[in-house]
C-alpha cells in the first residue's frame, strides 16, 4: 500500500453547501487544516500512453514533488510514487522540464488549484478549485492514508463520506486530467 492511492473525488456543482461541508468536518476533528495554493504540471510521454501513466510536478508550500501516477478508467485505486524534491532548492521546474524533455514528452499541461485540506490520522479530505485555462471544476476529494489494504481504505473514505453527506455511487471516475484537458488521455 506504500505506492498505492485511494482515493473518491467528487465534482460538484452549484448546490453545494460549502458551509455544512465545513461544519460536518471540523465536529469530526481534524488534526490541523491547510489552505494551499497549488500548481500542477503534467506530463504524458509516449512511454507514458504506452503504460499508462502520467508525470506530475507539484508545487505548493507544503510539498514539491515530482510523481508518477498510473492512469486508469476509474482512479479510485491507482498506483502513485513520489519523489520529494524539496523547498530548499526552489521550484525545480526548469530542473523537472530538461528530464522529462529526454523522456520525449508528447503532451504537457498546467493547472492551478485553491484548496483547503483537513488532515485526519487516517484520511486527507480536500476541497478545492482547479484551473487550466477557461476551465474550472470544484471538487472534493477523500483520501486514505496509512492503512494496509484497499478494503480497509475503501473502509475509512466511507466513514468520511457517509459523515459529510457525500455518496459513493456519485464519485467522479474521471481523473483531474480528464475534467481539464479532455480527450488528452484518450
Amino acid at each position: 500500500m506504500r505506492f498505492t492511492e485511494v482515493e473518491h473525488k467528487f465534482v460538484l456543482d452549484g448546490a453545494f453547501d460549502q458551509a455544512a461541508f465545513r461544519r460536518a468536518l471540523a465536529a469530526l476533528g481534524p488534526r490541523r487544516q491547510s489552505a494551499l495554493q497549488v500548481r500542477d504540471r503534467y506530463f504524458l510521454t509516449g512511454d507514458g500512453r504506452a503504460r499508462h501513466y502520467i508525470l506530475r510536478h507539484r508545487v505548493d508550500e507544503e510539498l514539491h514533488q515530482l510523481t508518477i501516477k498510473s492512469l486508469a478508467s476509474d482512479p479510485e485505486v491507482r498506483d502513485e510514487i513520489n519523489l520529494d524534491l524539496g523547498h530548499h532548492a526552489g521550484d525545480q521546474a526548469a530542473q523537472v522540464d530538461a528530464f522529462v524533455t529526454r523522456m520525449g514528452v508528447t503532451w504537457s499541461g498546467a493547472l492551478h488549484k485553491d484548496l483547503q485540506v483537513w488532515y485526519f490520522a487516517d484520511c486527507e479530505v480536500v476541497y478545492y478549485t482547479a484551473s487550466a485555462g477557461e476551465r474550472v471544476v470544484r471538487c472534493v476529494e477523500f483520501e486514505a492514508i496509512g492503512q494496509s489494504s484497499i478494503a480497509d481504505a475503501l473502509a475509512v473514505i466511507g466513514r468520511y463520506e457517509q459523515a459529510t453527506g457525500f455518496d459513493p455511487v456519485a464519485r467522479s471516475r474521471d481523473s483531474l486530467v480528464n475534467l481539464l484537458f479532455p480527450g488528452v488521455l484518450a
